[in-house]
């Protein structure tokens, strides 16, 4: 199918999926690298109350902290 014959598709609505090898997309910049990081016991289990409150990992609870705190050095860099 040519890109345009695609395009046209997407842009009606249709569904293209079937026409997408989706088995090697990835998204910029969301590659995963493994870390390893030592925390004091008592960061872990706050950690994890915190995780256990908001019905999230402890993995993701501490991904999320990383991002925004991340980001708000960004904007604090930018202004």
């Amino acid at each position: 199918m040519k890109a345009k014959t695609l395009d046209r598709k997407f842009e009606s609505g249709e569904d293209i999926s079937a026409q997408l090898d989706l088995s090697k997309a990835r998204r910029p910049n969301q590659e995963q690298r493994r870390v390893n990081v030592d925390f004091p016991t008592w960061m872990i289990e706050r950690l994890d109350r915190e995780a256990k409150r908001l019905g999230v990992t402890r993995q993701s609870i501490i991904k999320v902290w990383l991002a925004e705190r991340l980001e708000h050095s960004d904007s604090h860099r930018a202004a």
